[in-house]
């Protein structure tokens, strides 16, 4: 008996817009980790993921392409660019966490140039200047009607991760943004 498997190809692979202040771009595939970790369990946690979790608001930690990103006083998005699994990394630690492989769910956007914040500002009403919203910061917002994970890896760079339900909504719409931004 031939067992075949079936491989899933990324959505919107290589789709890019480039305009003069800004470009989107499909995050290459990677994992994804929805985790809740009670307060006493964020070291050993951490210590298996090997990245320390923040625990202060809008904060991120990064290291080795893995990316820990806080969402709520028990609550993270790990994002590991290597597609590593972060799943089984948990696997030892005894203490109470829960954590979902959401790496089908999410799809990834870098939003980088001159103009990234203004394209992503035409959906989302957060103050994305630096002086608010600085290297490494990270919310939970809005994109226009969807829900996303904003982080922003750089001064003029920002990840946008959303489900994978809206992803061609979402780069429509940040495509539309970056060439309204450049005229």
């Amino acid at each position: 008996m031939t067992v075949s498997q079936a491989t899933r190809r990324p959505i919107l692979a290589g789709r890019q817009t480039t305009t003069p202040n800004a470009t989107v771009t499909v995050a290459p595939p990677a994992s994804r980790l929805s985790l809740r970790v009670p307060a006493g369990t964020v070291a050993a946690v951490s210590k298996a993921l090997g990245i320390e979790l923040p625990t202060r608001p809008k904060a991120s930690a990064s290291a080795n392409g893995r990316h820990a990103l806080w969402l709520g006083p028990d609550e993270w998005l790990v994002i590991d660019e290597s597609g590593a699994d972060l799943a089984g990394l948990l696997g030892s630690v005894a203490d109470f966490h829960s954590a979902v492989d959401v790496s089908h769910r999410n799809v990834g956007f870098i939003v980088s140039g001159t103009g990234a914040a203004m394209t992503i500002n035409a959906g989302c009403p957060q103050d994305l200047s630096l002086a608010a919203f600085p290297v490494g910061a990270v919310s939970r917002t809005i994109l226009h009607k969807i829900e996303i994970v904003l982080y922003r890896t750089g001064e003029a760079e920002f990840r946008v991760e959303c489900w994978r339900s809206f992803a061609d909504y979402a780069f429509t719409f940040l495509s539309a943004a970056a060439r309204d931004g450049s005229s």
